[in-house]
């Protein structure tokens, strides 16, 4: 990846930008697993045309600073911290890094920063997944693992809200605990094993014929539906389904039914692929 310095920020937010990690062939890590395989080849493939600015990793940057400074704590007897780990699966390699694990209590922790909203809604799937991930490579390794932590450090929150509203995260940092069973183990185990088979069959294909992302990896608002009267521009009501749009024109009244297409975040912000991308150059870019 190129990385610019457009706005002149001091050398050391440069170096810590080109020093992200560098892909390997047919190795994954767990966080590339959990991204849209699109995304994943497309990254490969152009990394060294891809560009990005510096002031446009910010937040990452901010989330490494985090890292490195927790990375300082003293470690108990039982615990070991910022460990690489790697698992054979076939012809591939699923690699992972960890924040912290505690052979006492066979607990995996990851620091997060993130965005409160991702607290308000509980959005924790894909961060459950990724410890599901590090957890299935350390009981590999010979260390047991049946508890995940997340340390989630939000960077916008605001102290206001949290006096004002009580459904408001409290505090600008909260712990997050997962259990896993058997079932979880699973669950994980095959969901490698079929990404990693999809990852084999996408390597083989051109640009234009790779598997698009789904709605959830392109981080689609998901389709709305406006009831629409004559003459007005804003809608009397917008809604979630055609159905639900139907029923309320029915009982309410309205002229006509307007599709609202979701918005595709994921390929319009965070994507660094997606100059590259077919669909973004038809769906999003031009839109």
């Amino acid at each position: 990846m190129k990385i610019t310095n457009k706005t002149g920020l001091p050398q050391a937010f440069v170096q810590m930008a080109q020093s992200d990690y560098m892909p390997t062939p047919k190795r994954y890590s767990a966080t590339a697993l959990l991204k849209g395989i699109r995304e994943v080849i497309l990254e490969r493939r152009h990394g060294d045309e891809i560009e990005q600015d510096v002031s446009d990793m910010i937040w990452l940057l901010f989330g490494t600073a985090v890292h490195s400074v927790l990375e300082h704590q003293t470690e108990g007897e039982t615990e070991f911290k910022e460990a690489f780990v790697d698992m054979p699966v076939g012809d591939y390699t699923v690699s992972g890094r960890f924040d912290l694990y505690d052979a006492a209590t066979e607990t995996i922790t990851d620091y997060k920063t993130c965005s409160v909203w991702k607290v308000i809604y509980g959005d924790y799937e894909d961060w459950r997944k990724q410890l599901l991930i590090y957890a299935t490579i350390m009981n590999y390794c010979g260390f047991p693992v049946k508890h995940g932590q997340i340390v989630a450090i939000m960077k916008d929150h605001q102290k206001t809200k949290a006096k004002n509203d009580s459904s408001y995260p409290q505090l600008p940092v909260r712990t997050l605990l997962f259990d896993f069973k058997d079932s979880d183990f699973e669950e994980i185990n095959a969901f490698i094993v079929e990404r990693l088979s999809e990852i084999a069959a996408a390597e083989k294909l051109p640009d234009e014929e790779l598997p698009v992302c789904t709605l959830d990896e392109r981080f689609n608002s998901g389709d709305k539906y406006a009831v629409m009267k004559k003459g007005r521009k804003t809608a009397l009501r917008v809604l979630d389904s055609a159905e639900a749009a139907d029923e309320w024109k029915e009982q309410n009244g309205g002229d006509y039914i307007e599709l609202r297409p979701g918005e595709d975040k994921k390929c319009k912000d965070y994507c660094s692929a997606c100059e590259f991308c077919s669909y973004y150059k038809e769906h999003v870019k031009g839109a």
